[in-house]
């Protein structure tokens, strides 16, 4: 059929044309520009909660709507590791780029000391605003990072066990106001840290609780009630988080910067269980990490390569057009981001240290298999003390006494320890099947050991001269005379050491 080239039709068509390519071309220019322009940062971190406790990584019953979402518009990564299992260190790791053992805050409470370099204070030089909301528990010398702290306050004093905070008790109630009340016109970072799920539980937080037919209990726990109750009240906490989360990405949109936002979602450690938080298997240093940056990131994007809970800092410096510093342990893995998979880790390194309970343990981990190195064997694998000291880990006491524990279960009990655990993670994801003993897999064994020695030089790690006398009782979860609130600094308790004195709480009473 012809036209004639004056006729309506034609007309229409060419407009129809033109304006098409312009709105091309608009979209292309508005990229580009998006693609020049520094990125906000958000960085959210949850307290204690496991990577397969969100729906987004495949929990049946746990109600995470607004992770979901993040997930299905962003990217997210199913082999993504802390590299501790601790609160504190996990947090001064990542703010400083450095496995633990190099922060000389590897210690729980232990501060990031002066003279350590972070992420946040580059971002703030570069003409970055900063800011954190919630969860601080860094110490001093990190404080002047942040432009705005708006650190969660508890309702009785600092020493008390079992504390509950000013607000709803999930510490996320200022994340909204740091995020309306931030100068406008520059970019900015905002560190969001809840304080749910960390223990203690409690009831009536929710309007629709989870009961004892939605929870999922790993194998190494024993399906008591009192394990039951404890994980659905954890599981009401994630989701008063999410609820939060939900919040923030909203308020993001109300303020049009949702395009060049990068959103990213981690936890510092995982759930506050037996074998989980302060051990060195999965449960505890495998996080979930979800990342959103509509501008870059392909939505509903899924990246199976082995990321480090160290590699935030270089990446967020990257983002932004910084250069990582060199002294940093982790890698940039922005090419991930962007559609890339070529592989930056071919293992990832965890440790952990004294938490409530003095340990020494590290951990070499590909995507097949999983080295534990304990190195303190002498010792058992007890919780944190505020395990100890609720149900789950009562009723499991109460199950060891009567001889009902599998061997799995019992593991928390052990004494000594296996100086050596392997586990192949692929066919044994809950890590139940020690293969260290193993001959057919000696040469594993060997390799996985290797790759240990490897890293520990390479970034100088060392086993401590002496020990570090524990914070509480590993029967009742009580404090001992050795706990001292706010605690002092590695150069304090080192400086005592040296002069051979220990460091005791001189308000201690039997």
């Amino acid at each position: 059929m012809n036209f004639k080239t004056n006729s309506p039709i034609t007309l229409l068509l060419l407009l129809i044309f033109v304006v098409s390519c312009q709105s091309k071309k608009e979209t292309k220019k508005d990229m580009a520009v998006l693609e020049e322009q520094k990125p906000n940062i958000v960085l959210i971190i949850a307290d204690d909660v496991s990577w397969n406790d969100i729906g987004a990584y495949g929990h049946p019953n746990i109600k995470t709507p607004n992770l979901d979402k993040l997930a299905k518009d962003g990217m997210r990564f199913n082999e993504a590791f802390l590299t501790t299992s601790s609160c504190s260190p996990s947090r001064t790791s990542i703010i400083s780029g450095l496995y633990p053992h190099n922060t000389d805050a590897e210690q729980l409470s232990w501060p990031l000391p002066e003279g350590k370099n972070t992420f946040v204070q580059q971002l703030k030089d570069a003409g970055y605003w900063t800011g954190l909301a919630g969860k601080y528990h860094m110490g001093d010398p990190v404080r002047d990072d942040f432009d705005a702290l708006l650190e969660m306050q508890w309702k009785d004093a600092p020493i008390g066990l079992d504390r509950r905070l000013v607000g709803d008790g999930s510490g996320c109630d200022e994340w909204l106001s740091l995020l309306q009340n931030r100068p406008k016109g520059k970019p900015f970072f905002t560190w969001l840290a809840s304080f749910d799920a960390h223990r203690p539980f409690y009831e009536g937080i929710s309007d629709d609780p989870y009961g004892p037919e939605d929870v999922v209990i790993p194998p190494y726990m024993p399906q008591t009630d009192a394990t039951k109750k404890d994980f659905a009240l954890y599981y009401d906490e994630i989701s008063r988080m999410d609820n939060y989360i939900g919040k923030v990405i909203a308020e993001l949109d109300a303020q049009g910067v949702t395009d060049n936002t990068l959103i990213l979602f981690i936890s510092d450690n995982g759930r506050a269980f037996p074998r989980d938080k302060t051990t060195l298997y999965d449960g505890g240093i495998k996080t979930p990490w979800i990342v959103k940056w509509p501008a870059r990131i392909k939505a509903g994007s899924i990246n199976n390569n082995l990321v480090s809970s160290a590699d935030i800092a270089s990446t967020f410096m990257s983002v932004a057009g910084l250069k990582p510093l060199p002294e940093f342990d982790g890698k940039d893995i922005s090419p991930l981001l962007f559609g890339g998979n070529t592989e930056v880790h071919n293992e990832i390194y965890a440790e952990d240290h004294f938490h409530d309970f003095e340990d020494y343990t590290r951990a070499v981990r590909t995507q097949k298999y999983k080295y534990i190195k304990n190195y303190y064997s002498d010792l058992p694998n007890t919780p944190s003390a505020d395990v100890l000291r609720d149900r789950t880990w009562k009723s499991m006491v109460e199950e060891h006494k009567k001889g009902t524990l599998n061997e799995a279960q019992s593991r928390c009990f052990e004494i000594p320890r296996s100086e050596d655990e392997l586990y192949d993670i692929i066919a044994d994801p809950n890590e139940l099947n020690n293969l260290a003993q193993n001959s057919d897999y000696a040469n594993v064994l060997k390799d996985m050991k290797s790759r240990l020695e490897s890293i520990r030089t390479k970034t100088k790690d060392y086993l401590p001269t002496e020990r570090t006398p524990d914070d509480f009782f590993r029967e009742t979860g009580l404090p001992t005379k050795y706990r001292i609130r706010p605690r002092p600094s590695k150069e304090v308790y080192m400086k005592a050491r040296k002069e051979g004195r220990v460091l005791m709480n001189p308000d201690f009473k039997e």
